[in-house]
């Protein structure tokens, strides 16, 4: 059998690479366990600290790569803005496209408008309609700031970032780790093949049962957006 041969070690890009691989022989670590716990710690009461107080919220999601021009744009600056008049506290990745859109609507309507930022080695910049942007190094830490700090998912098309978020959200539904909490996927031509296919691989291989079809909804109507996000947040006492 040919021996392997492991590659020069490299300094991770990330935070995160430099946790997810500091037992690798081929990534150098950077720190010890104890500076890693201290710096999640450090960034979850950070999160805590500049989110206190936000009773009503909504995190829309969707791809960084939507140009200002693309009807998604449009539709996800109108969704930000109806919810921004309706009290709710837009929250987005901080990114440009969908999110640059979300938080342009919220603080174009006088709503409060929130980026979760996130420190990547490309794509990423912040978009400039945050009111609030906090930074984050982990996207672990940072993905418990969307789900705390929100009554609501809004899903616009979008990547495997989307989906990453997408599929957290549902399985903290399905076992119950959140509850009342809706999942809106807003533009019906691009979600029905995944729609369906969860309907027809999922739901009728028993991976899934029959009523988990039913903790997301397809809609493209901002005024009925607004009207699940507003019970969701009557539902959970905020």
């Amino acid at each position: 059998m040919d021996r392997v041969t492991v590659t020069d070690p490299h300094v991770p890009s990330s935070d995160d690479e430099e946790l997810l691989g500091a037992e690798l022989p081929s990534v150098v670590s950077q720190q010890t366990d104890p500076e890693r716990i201290a710096r999640m710690t450090a960034e979850l009461e950070m999160g805590f600290e500049r989110m206190r107080g936000t009773a009503k919220g909504v995190s829309i999601f969707g791809s960084a790569r939507t140009p200002e021009g693309a009807p998604d744009y449009a539709l996800a600056r109108e969704v930000g803005a109806r919810l921004g008049e309706a009290g709710f506290t837009v929250i987005t990745g901080g990114g440009p496209g969908i999110m640059e859109a979300g938080n342009r609507g919220a603080q174009e309507a006088g709503g409060r408008s929130v980026g979760l930022n996130i420190e990547l080695e490309f794509e990423q910049e912040g978009n400039p309609y945050q009111d609030v942007a906090l930074e984050f190094h982990y996207f672990f830490t940072r993905k418990v700031m969307f789900v705390r700090y929100a009554n609501a998912f809004v899903v616009f098309p979008g990547g495997f970032g989307t989906l990453d978020e997408l599929f957290e959200a549902l399985v903290l539904i399905q076992t119950h780790k959140v509850r009342h909490f809706p999942v809106l996927l807003v533009g019906s031509q691009f979600w029905s093949g995944l729609v369906d296919w969860v309907g027809a691989q999922l739901a009728a291989r028993g991976l899934i049962s029959p009523e988990d079809l039913d903790l997301f909804r397809v809609t493209d109507d901002p005024q009925e957006i607004v009207a699940v996000c507003a019970q969701a947040a009557a539902e959970q006492g905020a």
